[in-house]
């Protein structure tokens, strides 16, 4: 265990060299859909807690999202972050990139790249070559009081898209009792705690005051607003934004 988190140390250090420095503020998003019920998923969760907590560097912004799907439940342990809206997320990605099937832990990088979610290497080199191209749409997030957002997009016009908002919740742990990973205690970071759609850019634009109240449950110090604009025909992702929650 001690060599996996050392390697893990290493690759996300390569990602801090790899990406260029002098580049404006660019994000890149990092989706993993994982499952506590899934005996390959905790180095994939590690990966992205190692992500979220070192960034990038060199000017880039990640934007990480760590979806649950519901898949697994039935084979002795039910993910209480599990959903089957990611379920059906992640097989949107599938038929986008031709696969016959999904697949846990898989990651995916800005809705046009995916591998095995526990790739660290592979996530270190996408994350480099991703950041070295910014996204054509620029997403401004600010917050206005009583949990309200300002969320302002600018888009080329002639790219049909969408504008989604996802709340992330860092520093969650789960011991869990049954199931593949049983008798163990898994610890995420990023879990999205709410993904919905906010609307369509018109002539490119989109400008709102989005309600983005956290659920009682959630620990505020420890959430996170994302916004995406993605094209829903090949579901990449042609901007993104991230802030902290306001609090």
């Amino acid at each position: 265990m001690q060599n996996r988190v050392r390697l893990l140390a290493l690759v996300v250090l390569a990602i801090l060299t790899l990406v260029p420095f002098g580049f404006a503020q660019t994000p890149v998003v990092v989706e993993l859909f994982t499952s506590e019920g899934c005996s390959s998923c905790p180095p994939a969760d590690a990966l992205l807690r190692r992500l979220d907590q070192q960034g990038a560097g060199g000017g880039v912004e990640l934007v990480l999202l760590g979806e649950h799907v519901d898949y697994w439940n039935y084979l002795g342990w039910t993910d209480r972050f599990s959903s089957k809206q990611f379920s059906q997320r992640q097989s949107a990605y599938s038929h986008a990139f031709g696969l016959d099937s999904v697949y846990t832990p898989q990651m995916v990088i800005d809705g046009d790249q995916q591998f095995g979610g526990n790739d660290a290497a592979q996530a270190a080199r996408v994350i480099a070559k991703d950041a070295k191209t910014p996204l054509p749409a620029q997403v401004s997030l600010k917050w206005e009081g009583n949990n309200k957002l300002h969320v302002e997009v600018a888009a080329p016009p002639q790219l049909h898209s969408e504008v989604l908002l996802a709340i992330t919740e860092d520093n969650l742990s789960t011991p869990v009792e049954a199931g593949e990973n049983g008798g163990t205690t898994l610890h995420h970071a990023a879990v999205v705690r709410q993904l919905r759609e906010l609307g369509d850019p018109r002539d490119g634009h989109f400008d709102a005051d989005v309600d983005a109240s956290p659920h009682p449950d959630w620990n505020q110090a420890n959430l996170k607003v994302a916004v995406l604009v993605q094209d829903p025909s090949n579901m990449k992702i042609i901007g993104a934004g991230v802030v902290p929650y306001s609090h």
